[in-house]
């Protein structure tokens, strides 16, 4: 497959990633701010981040915090500290004075009441609901003395806006269908549309990355550069992510915050390369790391069409990452989370076992719930619990044969996978002469993995034995005679 050429850069990008800090890091924000950070880094520039924090109604200090929490567990590291929006209304003001000087902007004293008379009788005659421009060309000097007014821009009322869009192509909007909008509000604090052009621009931003659903605001902020006499800045708008079912993507969908992807066990370079792969490709490549992501990102391979979520093509690309980790950065992971949420007590030998037992344990996981869930039975000590359909199976005759089959193993010195499994066999072989219940190798094997994990489902028994090493493995084959059992599960 031949990749489209690369967009021209002719000097290295600034970008930059804008959340509102009114809720989590949500998952296509975090798609947002992945590209941001690869074209900046692609193309040898810098990646910034400012929290658009204005709605000081739904601004909270947890969003923010979140916000910050999810771009570090991503590995998406901006350039310089974070800039607050809310801390530079006062450059924002300033800058709407000067085009109110300079004749560029108006002030309207329009009430609340008049404009929503307006807007009614424009939705009765079927008319696009806007600003009628009714104090544009009109004196002050006719409004109340006092009376409070807003600072609206002198749009430009003929001709027509074009986007040369590095995604969407050359996009068109005839100016006649762009209202005069208010830059401050009767209050005197600057609008959202102001701040953002105010802040590129100081901010010396080149490309503005971000998602389709912002292409509205673009032509308005496009003419508010050319009011200010400002460079555009290049535009890349994104497709949105959609479900599975091809609606805008919702928490039906699996769309969450960065954060509950996490504590999901989902592992931040899994969720990086799934999110680049939504709306990106790079040929039939679907395992990217993050040195390979920069190296091939580019915006020209960026579809139009609404990329698809698919949770289980995620949770795909999670168990590869995970098979693909380091055991000591996954017997971390899992300790972590065992101390968090187990009430039951951890073995000082924890860590070491989680290592050693890894490469049994990983290859049958997707995520780190699962692993961990998996690998619990290793980081305890004896005595362990016992899940009830693993309780089924430790009979009277059952636990008998164990503690027969510990005295025999006492006494082994070569405690290695391949000879304690062929010790069990020869045990098998003669277990049962004066059993009242004989039991065959595969039984013996079922009653062991029942003891020795609490569960009837695990890594290989003889190297779960060789894991837990003598004297874990005697123990947990020597229990009380009702060992302590889980009230559901395995």
């Amino acid at each position: 497959m031949t990749s489209p050429p690369p967009i021209a850069v002719n000097q290295p990008p600034v970008t930059r990633f804008a959340p509102s800090p009114t809720g989590y890091l949500h998952i296509g924000s975090a798609r947002t701010a992945l590209f941001n950070w690869l074209f900046a880094r692609h193309h040898g520039g810098r990646f910034l981040l400012r929290i658009e924090d204005t709605d000081r109604e739904r601004s909270t200090a947890e969003a923010v915090r979140a916000i910050l929490d999810g771009m570090e567990w991503l590995g998406l590291d901006a350039d310089e500290p974070p800039i607050y929006q809310f801390a530079r209304a006062g450059r924002h003001a300033a800058a709407a004075h000067r085009l109110l000087a300079e004749g560029r902007a108006y002030r309207c004293y329009a009430s609340p009441d008049e404009l929503e008379a307006m807007r009614a009788r424009q939705r009765a005659a079927g008319e696009p609901v806007r600003y009628d421009g009714r104090w544009r060309d009109r004196d002050p000097g006719e409004a109340p003395a006092g009376a409070p007014f807003t600072v609206r821009l002198r749009a430009e009322q003929s001709g027509e806006t074009v986007i040369e869009d590095l995604v969407q192509g050359v996009i068109r909007v005839a100016n006649a269908q762009l209202d005069d909008m208010v830059l401050l509000r009767a209050d005197g604090t600057p609008t959202y549309m102001l701040a953002v052009v105010v802040d590129d621009h100081e901010m010396a931003i080149s490309h503005v990355i971000r998602g389709s659903d912002h292409l509205t605001n673009t032509f308005r902020q496009a003419q508010l550069y050319r009011a200010f006499g400002w460079s555009i800045p290049q535009f890349a708008h994104i497709p949105l992510i959609h479900g599975a079912d091809g609606a805008k993507l919702s928490k039906r969908h699996g769309a969450l915050g960065v954060e509950a992807y996490r504590d999901q066990g989902i592992l931040p370079e899994a969720l990086c390369n799934y999110l680049l792969r939504l709306g990106w490709s790079h040929g039939d490549e679907e395992i990217i790391g993050r040195d390979r992501a920069i190296a091939w990102f580019d915006l020209a391979a960026v579809g139009r069409s609404p990329a698809r979520f698919d949770m289980n093509k995620l949770l795909s690309v999670n168990a590869h990452y995970l098979r693909q980790s380091e055991h000591t950065r996954l017997a971390d992971e899992v300790l972590q989370r065992l101390t968090a949420t187990s009430a039951d007590s951890l073995s000082g030998h924890a860590r070491e076992r989680l290592i050693r037992g890894m490469p049994g344990l990983k290859e049958r996981a997707k995520t780190l719930v699962e692993l961990t869930a998996a690998a619990r039975f290793y980081a305890l000590a004896a005595p362990i619990t016992i899940g009830k359909a693993a309780a089924d199976l430790l009979t009277p005759s059952a636990l008998a044969c164990l503690a027969e089959l510990a005295n025999s193993l006492a006494g082994h010195a070569d405690w290695t996978a391949a000879e304690l499994e062929r010790a069990v066999r020869s045990f098998a072989d003669s277990y049962g002469a004066g059993a009242e219940v004989a039991m065959g190798f595969r039984q013996i094997a079922q009653a062991l993995r029942a003891a020795l994990t609490g569960a009837v489902v695990s890594p290989p028994i003889f190297e779960v034995m060789a894991v837990l090493g003598r004297d874990e493995t005697l123990a947990r084959l020597r229990p009380p005679p009702l060992p302590p059992v889980a009230a559901a599960g395995n």
